[in-house]
């Protein structure tokens, strides 16, 4: 699996936590930046992880700014993404088993690194079930 991660200024701090996480799994990380706190424009980091999605760079996406809310909007106005905002375990894997979410964002303000790891672990290893749930999908994609 590869994983295209990206934040702003305000996401840095947990996008290096979250980086660590999925190396230490094997997964291989595509960084997109941005590379420290200065402060930057989180539609372009939002978009730039989106692209590599759609693209087929990376198979699924992690974004993260200081509330997650922003750049989740930046990422779900490229065609074809799904970013689920997740403060919690249980949202991830529900945005994974019902939505087939193929980006997870988050807020580095917000949430602390061992619930932020814990919600990437869900959103990996949390399956799409199908069924009812493609009838919606199919209707967020046309």
């Amino acid at each position: 699996m590869k994983i295209a991660v990206a934040s702003d200024h305000g996401g840095y701090k947990l996008k290096e936590e979250v980086k660590k996480y999925l190396v230490l799994r094997g997964i291989k990380v595509i960084d997109l930046g941005t590379n420290s706190e200065e402060s930057v424009d989180y539609p372009e980091y939002g978009r730039a992880c989106a692209r590599a999605v759609v693209d087929g760079e990376a198979d699924r996406g992690i974004v993260c700014c200081g509330t997650g809310i922003g750049i989740s909007i930046a990422a779900n106005k490229v065609r074809g993404i799904r970013c689920g905002l997740c403060t919690s375990v249980e949202m991830a894997k529900l945005t994974r088993q019902h939505n087939d979410a193929n980006m997870l964002a988050m807020g580095g303000r917000i949430t602390d690194v061992k619930t932020a790891l814990a919600i990437t672990a869900a959103f990996i290893d949390t399956e799409f079930e199908g069924g009812r749930h493609q009838r919606r999908v199919d209707k967020i994609e046309e």
